[in-house]
């Protein structure tokens, strides 16, 4: 299968409108344990005039060895970026969408530049809903795009960061419970960890409302 590199195109056509493009994209959704996480990478017009980072993609088509190099050619690249999470508690608590919308907000706050709310700012989301708006309130202007994070350049940045700052949580906390192997799963269903949890419980990281014992096992 040919991967196709991510391109600009629906960047240099949102910023002959708007100042900023603010990229969005989640990792961990699927996870039974740790936080949903939310990267956010800020693009201006000078940034759009540099040379996309070589071998930027989409977090799933790079290799974990290569991601945290990538992240940070990804951080230099953007005018600025940052990281948002909701932990397991708060997906419990609120459900999964309004839990990703929190990490939204949490992310785009963290960027200190941009304001969300401006005229001149644009937010491109990853996916076809908009789970951001219903937590961060109205005024925030957000474009829904079906696999932005593979065809756009901004949102692959985001995806990659995000990934490698949710790896790194989620080998801390296989310190703290390795029995789990998060540090080889990061939180995901794979044998192993579901063997875990059937001899040991749930741990307080793992999303305690979840359907756990019917969750898929990925790998």
């Amino acid at each position: 299968m040919t991967v196709v590199a991510p391109r600009l195109t629906v960047e240099w056509r949102l910023l002959r409108e708007y100042e900023f493009v603010i990229a969005l994209d989640e990792v961990g959704r699927g996870a039974l344990a740790g936080p949903v996480s939310v990267g956010a990478a800020v693009l201006d017009a000078r940034c759009a005039r540099r040379r996309v980072p070589e071998g930027l993609r989409d977090s799933k088509l790079v290799t974990e060895l290569r991601r945290p190099e990538l992240a940070l050619r990804a951080a230099d690249w953007v005018v600025a970026s940052a990281v948002g999470s909701a932990t397991p508690g708060e997906i419990d608590e609120m459900g999964i969408m309004r839990a990703l919308g929190l990490a939204a907000v949490r992310a785009i706050q963290g960027l200190g530049v941009a304001d969300p709310f401006a005229a001149e700012t644009v937010v491109i989301l990853d996916g076809n809903h908009d789970y951001v708006s219903p937590m961060a309130g109205p005024g925030m202007t957000v474009r829904t795009i079906i696999k932005a994070d593979r065809d756009c350049a901004s949102a692959a940045a985001a995806s990659v960061i995000a990934k490698v700052a949710r790896d790194a949580h989620m080998t801390e906390l296989h310190d703290e419970t390795p029995m789990y192997e998060w540090a080889r799963n990061k939180g995901y269903a794979s044998a192993l960890h579901r063997a875990a949890i059937r001899e040991h419980g749930l741990s307080r990281h793992h999303r305690s409302s979840w359907a756990i014992a019917d969750a898929p096992t990925l790998f």
